[in-house]
């Protein structure tokens, strides 16, 4: 089999590191998710390239993708002709990512203000906590017209 894509080394590894990190996910999800940053022309990547250029497992790759289509960070689809799946780096995940950390803030933005008031009736008061949630609320807002636009 060959390569479905051309891959850059050096900026495959970075992506490699950045996207395990970022995503907190296993080395060989990462590498998958990496690999798929690549397939600019959508073809989709079949299971069976996953396993011959990373040589791992099927088990192994197997597990990675369930752990990344779980996550919503790839998608799959079928070929009609075909029983092979392709595996696609889901676009829409971009919102989801930004929508979940909206909702972080929000919820940090609610438990901050529980604070703010338990230490209100404790004779105290915080500039830079109400500093921070200005920061917090103005990133939500942000955000949140940017994710109108996608």
């Amino acid at each position: 089999m060959h390569k479905s894509i051309e891959i850059e080394e050096k900026i495959f590894q970075d992506a490699v590191k950045f996207y395990g990190t970022v995503f907190n996910i296993p080395p060989l999800a990462s590498k998958i998710y990496a690999y798929l940053l690549f397939d600019y022309d959508k073809v989709g990547i079949p299971f069976d390239e996953f396993v011959e250029v990373f040589s791992a497992s099927k088990s192994s790759v197997s597990t990675s993708i369930s752990l990344l289509l779980n996550a919503e960070l790839v998608i799959d689809h079928n070929k009609m002709d075909e029983r092979k799946r392709y595996f696609f780096i889901n676009d829409g995940y971009k919102k989801i990512r930004f929508e979940k950390i909206v909702q972080k803030m929000k919820d940090e933005l609610k438990l901050l203000d529980d604070l703010d008031r338990f230490k209100k009736n404790h004779n105290g008061y915080d500039e830079k906590i109400e500093a921070y949630k200005a920061l917090l609320n103005k990133n939500i807002i942000n955000i949140q017209e940017s994710l109108n636009k996608l």
